[in-house]
């Protein structure tokens, strides 16, 4: 089972930044992709960006050229860096892994975290 903890979110200004990190422990055999989603009230939770073992990417329009998505595969650790925040970015974002966990029974696993607020205010 694996288990995420995010940190590194908190209140900005419009145009400021914030750096989120995710780490993921517990037993499992591999890790095929970390991502961010995030919720604002009253809306579905959506994708933000996510980064494959092979390195590849994926963001949603509205980040892409603000954010970046990196990892540390050594640390099973995803970042996520915002750059340029607006308003419109404010929500609880959460940490995503989805990979093989070495067990017959139960092979595959997709972990949440608790997530982190993030508030823009404008």
């Amino acid at each position: 089972q694996v288990q995420l903890v995010e940190s590194g979110g908190g209140l900005v200004q419009a145009g400021g930044s914030l750096r989120l990190s995710c780490v993921a422990s517990g037993s499992f055999f591999s890790i095929n992709a970390m991502g961010w989603y995030r919720q604002a009230p009253g809306k579905q939770r959506e994708l933000v960006a996510v980064i494959r073992s092979g390195a590849s990417t994926n963001y949603a329009e509205s980040v892409k050229g603000r954010f970046t998505i990196s990892r540390d595969n050594a640390k099973n650790t995803v970042y996520l860096e915002m750059n340029s925040l607006k308003s419109e970015d404010s929500a609880v974002y959460y940490c995503n892994a989805k990979g093989v966990t070495g067990s017959i029974s139960v092979p595959l696993f997709d972990g949440w975290g608790q997530g982190t607020q993030v508030t823009v205010s404008s």
